[in-house]
């Protein structure tokens, strides 16, 4: 027997390029089958469905659809709530009251397990109901994926930012310091990498949350670079950590502010970058010292989407629909790689997911030389898109020198 109802879509957490590709998946592809009544959108997540904050997508057209697909960042607006069991208690009343009967969420960890609950407490109130998540996170760290939607594009911002970067570096030398996005993954910072083309180009150094940070040899790893090439391009992780697992972000400063989760403030903050660059003035002789953050900016640049990304998180919505609504499932999209490139959808419990980390591999992480492996640049090169760009340099022969012989 078909289970008719409507069906609700929201997103949660971080806002990524294409997270509004997977909201119209959802959508257009929900249009498709005659037991979905209705589709709303709940406004900043799951906030927005307790307090019945819903958008009637069914009213809405294709083609404004489609130029909302485009767009970075959340259409429907996010939240950072972390719901409990009495929460999604709440939820599952709400959706029940205006007789909701398939739920997308669109996220990451926290999102994952707020799906888990929700499909919970549906079974305790005895109510027949589908809930999916669908993958979502910049940080690329969802267990049982390949890679997640929003990964590539803020990928490829971080690469093409280390591109110029280099660039001016190179025109302008001394030591360049890049602050990405990554609380306890590195994928994202390890995409600096992508932007190298020539021997001496930079970034030089590659600092992951997955290796502990020691400052001295930090120090060191800096002379060395510089004392080679007259200059030198970092790229630093905001959750660099030390021996003891304590950021080094905390270490240094002598105030730190919190997030509503107990965790220190990362993002949105200069504090690293600025330190570091201190702590380099102070023990070497080198006199430019530069530093970025990148902060928000990696997350929803409109300029800056892989057109593989946007097709995967669009296939991934509508993944969420059909294991929904053609097999009556609950879970989780998860996204596999195949061959060389291409990607299946697979589905998972999202018990499965939630609160688990996924971490970068060792066989991705060069240690020794604070920089990252082959292996990874083949894993992520097809992620950034068919039009990466690339950097070039002048070829033509130097003149021989009349009055400054040697």
């Amino acid at each position: 027997m078909e289970l008719k109802g409507k069906v609700v879509v929201a997103q949660g957490g971080g806002p990524t390029a294409v997270i509004n590709q997977s909201l119209v998946g959802v959508v257009l592809e929900a249009r498709k089958f005659s037991q979905v009544i209705k589709i709303y959108g709940a406004e900043h997540g799951v906030r927005g469905i307790v307090n019945e904050d819903f958008l009637d997508l069914t009213q809405e057209t294709s083609h404004n659809l489609e130029q909302v697909a485009k767009t970075p960042a959340s259409a429907l607006l996010s939240t950072r709530d972390k719901p409990d069991k009495e929460y999604c208690a709440e939820i599952v009343k709400a959706l029940k009251a205006h007789g909701v009967r398939y739920f997308f969420y669109i996220g990451g960890n926290d999102s994952s397990d707020t799906v888990r609950i929700v499909n919970e407490e549906a079974k305790n109130a005895d109510y027949e109901f589908r809930a999916i998540h669908i993958p979502k996170t910049i940080d690329n760290d969802l267990v049982l994926n390949d890679h997640t939607p929003g990964y590539p594009s803020a990928a490829r911002f971080v690469a093409e930012s280390f591109i110029g970067a280099n660039l001016d570096n190179r025109a302008l030398p001394g030591v360049y310091i890049g602050v990405v996005m990554g609380r306890h993954a590195g994928f994202l910072t390890a995409a600096s990498a992508m932007a190298q083309k020539y021997p001496d180009d930079g970034p030089h150094l590659i600092y992951l949350p997955e290796v502990s940070f020691n400052l001295d040899r930090f120090t060191k790893d800096v002379l060395s670079v510089y004392d080679k090439y007259g200059r030198c391009v970092i790229a630093v992780s905001e959750g660099i950590q030390d021996e003891d697992h304590v950021p080094v972000a905390a270490k240094l400063q002598s105030a730190v502010e919190r997030d509503a989760h107990g965790n220190v403030q990362l993002s949105g903050t200069g504090a690293l970058g600025d330190l570091l660059g201190s702590h380099l003035k102070k023990t070497t002789n080198i006199k430019r010292v530069r530093s970025d953050t990148f902060g928000y900016l990696q997350r929803s640049f409109i300029a800056c989407v892989s057109d593989v990304d946007r097709q995967e998180a669009r296939e991934a919505g509508e993944k969420a629909v059909q294991y929904a609504l053609w097999y009556g499932k609950n879970g989780s999209v998860t996204i596999q790689r195949t061959g060389d490139y291409s990607v299946e959808y697979g589905f998972v419990p999202v018990s499965e997911i939630g609160g688990k980390t996924r971490h970068m591999p060792d066989e991705f992480i060069d240690g020794m030389r604070s920089h990252i492996t082959e292996a990874f640049r083949n894993y992520l090169r097809p992620l950034l898109g068919t039009d990466f760009p690339q950097a070039f340099r002048i070829r033509a022969p130097r003149v021989e020198k009349i009055l400054n012989e040697a």
